[in-house]
This record gives structure tokens, C-alpha cells and sequence, in this order.
């Protein structure tokens, strides 16, 4: 059986937490809550629902998952996982859909697989304008500069541990998901896109919930973009 692991960035998610942990499916070999300087009682729910939790005090993201990656790192080789899956805290995603996010690197041997927020199977008011406008310029450009076929940067995704590890992650803060999608266009990663279904979120938004987070976001994706472009 392969060893999947799945990192789940967090804050503040005390109420939405167990229920993500709850809703993952079993062939999951560990759940880990990165607490992303939670102050409420996120911390304990995780751990209390099954999950490993780590806390990483640097407000951002990528700080998150990156803080997940450096635990995972510590594993010895054969316990190391083949699939690494990234999913949000707020229960926006379904978390049972896991099986469909990671079925075509188990059957086809695809690198990484993002789920995308397609309009039919979403929520309405799941998304705000300024996201939906984002992912569209955005995924626009990238199959403008790179003839890309994404067509979202859903934060539901998988991708092979060694693959992950091959593109040096570096982005701390809203930057992570189009870092991961730009750099395994230009490492020539074979990719999938999976229709997932997307709902209103548990609390407020911390990036699309205000407009600092949204432009500060906005910024992020389009200076990946346009670096990558040039290089």
C-alpha cells in the first residue's frame, strides 16, 4: 500500500478542524494539523480528532506547509510517504474527494493533481469575485507563458513526495499554490486537473475574507507568474 500523508495548514479552525480530520478517508497514513499560530482551541481539537500537530509560529501558508515538509523529512527513508496531500482547515473542501485527488497518480502514474473549484460543483458565495477573478488572469497567464491547462490553484492537491521535494518550495506566504503549479510546468511534471466540489467555508477567510489579504495575494500570484515567464 502506498504511504500517503496529508498537511493541513491551520488557523484559528477550532471549529472546522475535527470535521475535516473526521471526513478523510482511511487510506491516509497520517493527518497533519500545522497550527499556523492558532490562538483559539485548534490545537487541541486536532490532536483530540487523531491528528499530528505541529505549530509553526510564523504567520503564512507556505511557513505552514513547509513546516509539514521539514517533519515529514525526518521520517527514515522507508517510512517516507509516496503521495503527499495538501488540504485547507476551514471545511470548504470535501475531504472525502481525497480518493478521487489522489486515484490518478495510484492508477496512471500522474505527478501531481490538482482539484479544481469548477463552477457547477460550487457553492454559491464559496468563492468570492476577487478569487474567482484571480484563478481566471491567473491560470489565463500561465497557459498564455506556458501553454498550461490548469484552469484553478484549488488548494486541494497531491503530488508525489520526490516530485515535491524536486521543486524546492519556497514561498511563506499566499504564493505557495501557483509556486507548486508554475514549477512543475517548467520541471515538465505530468498533471491532472480532478473536478472537486467547494462550499462556504467554517469562520471568515483570512486571505479572500479582506481586501489586504486579497491584494496581498493577488500580488504574490501575479509576481510568480511573471518571474517564472522571464526565466
Amino acid at each position: 500500500m502506498p504511504i500517503i500523508k496529508v498537511i493541513i495548514p491551520a488557523y484559528n479552525e477550532e471549529a472546522s478542524i475535527p470535521l475535516v480530520i473526521k471526513d478523510i478517508p482511511s487510506i491516509v497514513d497520517e493527518i497533519i494539523v500545522v497550527s499556523n499560530n492558532s490562538t483559539d482551541n485548534t490545537e487541541t481539537n486536532a490532536k483530540q480528532a487523531g491528528a499530528t500537530v505541529l505549530i509553526e509560529k510564523q504567520k503564512g501558508y507556505g511557513y505552514a506547509c513547509l513546516k509539514g515538509m521539514e517533519y515529514i523529512a525526518g521520517f527514515k527513508k522507508e517510512l517516507q510517504p509516496d503521495i503527499i496531500v495538501f488540504l485547507d482547515g476551514d471545511y470548504s473542501d470535501y475531504p472525502e474527494e481525497l480518493t478521487k485527488i489522489v486515484q490518478p497518480i495510484l492508477e496512471d502514474d500522474v505527478d501531481f493533481v490538482v482539484g479544481a473549484r469548477v463552477k457547477e460543483f460550487r457553492e454559491d458565495g464559496s468563492m468570492t469575485d476577487p478569487q474567482i477573478f484571480g484563478n481566471w488572469l491567473a491560470t489565463k497567464l500561465m497557459r498564455l507563458f506556458f501553454r498550461s491547462t490548469f484552469t484553478d490553484l484549488g488548494p486541494f492537491r497531491a503530488i508525489k513526495y520526490q516530485k515535491l521535494l524536486d521543486l524546492k518550495m519556497e514561498d511563506k506566504t499566499y504564493g505557495w499554490t501557483v509556486e507548486m503549479q508554475l514549477k512543475a510546468l517548467k520541471q515538465k511534471l505530468s498533471y491532472r486537473e480532478i473536478p472537486v466540489k467547494y462550499k462556504n467555508r467554517i469562520g471568515v477567510s483570512k486571505v479572500s475574507g479582506t481586501i489586504k489579504g486579497a491584494i496581498f495575494a493577488g500580488v504574490k500570484i501575479l509576481g510568480w507568474i511573471f518571474k517564472y515567464s522571464f526565466k
